[in-house]
């Protein structure tokens, strides 16, 4: 069996999580502080978003010295302790590694600008075209054109994010390897895991061509040399090594690539995160719109991703909740009237599928969307430029904040609520995000619900553990066109683990298979009373629940 396929990793965004010193900005002492606590929730890995020198321009994406720290986050002293203390407490850590692109002002952007040849070919540099036009038509990810003017030159920098995040050049043998000698510093200093942000991007078209669609993304994203680039990165660097964890973050990703990136004979990562079932509320694709959720469309989007990457043995990153989503129990369920039951429904459908579930901090105890009325509220550079697009389509200040509400980074950035003193215990400064108003009744001390919640998450942790089937299932759909509940099955050494989600406030009812119900079966977790599996399954708004059969 791998190693990670009984595993339960937290996501920690350090500047949110726990601030120790009062400046507002959550710490590393402040992370050691609460390993108890993801100790007593039975993770067994802990992801910390960058904490390296930046701008934060980008929350930290913008990384500026990949091999320090930012004092901002606190000392080497601190992050020694907390390596030393997570291992205590039977915790390692998975580091943010951002190999796309540094910070303009990176050294090595710096000197680039400063007409060092030999770093300016660390990052993609190009000339207008002979029409004047900018290198490429390509967007960024950000908004606006993915091109800006290289310090007082007649190039151009690629970023396909801020205008701050240059794109390095992977096809330099050099950039490549200093790269590789930034994951070897961190794995000397006792870390157990990384998360590649954005790394299948990482392989632009060697030929720059404007794109059909004035995107792009066809000439950077999963393209054939990614796959080689990856691999190196795994023999350069963590694949020396036995026990370590990788997951990749891929953008706009495919089923097949999946499988490549993830499939263990193929020496690349452990695991990848896709996203598209986290655009069934894209109005024609379009993240800042307002409709409510496709569920046939969620349904089917994680059976492809469930059923592809069994069949050729790749492995998925499961997860509703992260620092760039909107909190999902906001999204496709009703916090107001039925947050226990959402929040626990949510977990279950997720953390029993096949893969590794991710937990982001505060989901555990359902943290909600903060709906700020404010703009000046919300800190997210992508949510600003939004803001602006917006406005400039003609689309009101009010329906504006609507889609913001909805939408926005910073719904799932907010700090971590630990108690019902000010600023939920997060900080006794002013911090650097708004706390959401509802800390005093969602909270990890005094919280009902939130404690709640956060029992059901002990458990479903405890029993992937316990449970081969759970950890090594096969994986199978039942009644995929059903409009509101999401079943499954496991299969495992003649067990069967069948799992049934509503998604949906109505009452629903679901048939059970005559195949199953011969067996003996056994309830084995629900989110509402003890339940006996019949023909006719009703279930009651936003149930979940799961029998073992023999």
């Amino acid at each position: 069996m791998s190693t990670f396929h009984d595993k339960v990793i937290y996501q920690a965004y350090p500047k949110s999580f726990n601030d120790t010193s009062g400046n507002g900005v959550g710490d590393l002492k402040g992370v050691t502080e609460k390993l108890p606590y993801l100790s007593d929730l039975g993770v067994d890995m802990l992801w910390l978003n960058p904490f390296y020198p930046s701008p934060q321009n980008d929350n930290g994406y913008d990384v500026a010295n990949y091999t320090d720290i930012d004092p901002m986050f606190g000392t080497w002293e601190d992050f020694d302790r907390l390596v030393e203390e997570a291992q205590n407490h039977k915790i390692d850590l998975m580091l943010d590694m951002v190999l796309n692109h540094t910070s303009t002002d990176h050294e090595w952007f710096q000197k680039a600008l400063a007409g060092d040849e030999y770093y300016q070919d660390f990052y993609i540099l190009r000339e207008a075209q002979e029409d004047g036009n900018l290198p490429t038509n390509w967007e960024s990810k950000f908004g606006g054109k993915a091109w800006s003017k290289f310090g007082d030159t007649d190039k151009y920098y690629l970023h396909l994010y801020d205008v701050t995040q240059a794109d390095l050049n992977w096809r330099n043998p050099k950039v490549r390897e200093e790269l590789y000698k930034v994951v070897n510093f961190w794995l000397e200093k006792g870390v157990k895991g990384f998360r590649f942000d954005v790394i299948n991007v990482i392989g632009k078209d060697e030929e720059m061509k404007d794109a059909d669609d004035g995107v792009g993304k066809s000439h950077y994203t999963d393209t054939p040399i990614v796959h080689d680039y990856i691999q190196e990165l795994n023999k350069e660097t963590f694949g020396k090594y036995e026990d370590i964890i990788t997951v990749g973050e891929m953008s706009s990703t495919t089923v097949e690539n999946g499988v490549k990136y993830s499939n263990p004979d193929r020496d690349e990562l452990s695991m990848i995160f896709s996203f598209h079932h986290l655009k069934v509320d894209y109005k024609d694709g379009e993240k800042w719109s307002l409709m409510p959720f496709d569920f046939i469309k969620l349904k089917s989007i994680l059976n492809e991703w469930q059923e592809g990457m069994a069949e050729g043995d790749g492995w998925n990153a499961l997860f509703w909740y992260n620092h760039d989503q909107p909190r999902a129990n906001s999204r496709f369920g009703d916090v107001e009237n039925y947050p226990f039951e959402t929040s626990t429904m949510l977990a279950q459908t997720n953390h029993l599928l096949r893969g590794t579930p991710y937990v982001y901090q505060g989901e555990e105890i359902g943290m909600t969307n903060p709906n700020f009325d404010d703009l000046d509220d919300y800190v997210d550079i992508e949510t600003h430029n939004a803001y602006k697009e917006m406005k400039e389509k003609g689309i009101e200040h009010e329906e504006a904040m609507e889609i913001i509400k909805e939408k926005s980074r910073d719904n799932s950035r907010t700090p971590m609520q630990w108690n019902e003193a000010e600023h939920a215990g997060f900080t006794t400064g002013e911090p650097w995000l708004k706390v959401a108003d509802n800390f005093k009744e969602i909270n990890t001390e005094t919280g009902q619900t939130s404690q709640r919640i956060y029992n059901y998450y002990k458990k479903l942790i405890q029993l992937r553990k316990d449970m081969p089937i759970i950890q090594e299932g096969d994986y199978k759909a039942l009644e995929l066109n059903h409009s509101s509940i999401f079943a499954y099955r496991r299969d495992y050494k003649g067990q069967t683990l069948l799992v049934l989600n509503h998604f949906y406030e109505e009452e629903s009812s679901i048939t059970i298979p005559d195949e199953l119900l011969g067996l003996d079966a056994k309830y084995l977790i629900g989110n509402r009373e003890e339940r006996t599996l019949e023909k006719e399954f009703k279930m009651g708004a936003y149930e979940t629940v799961a029998f073992l059969l023999n």
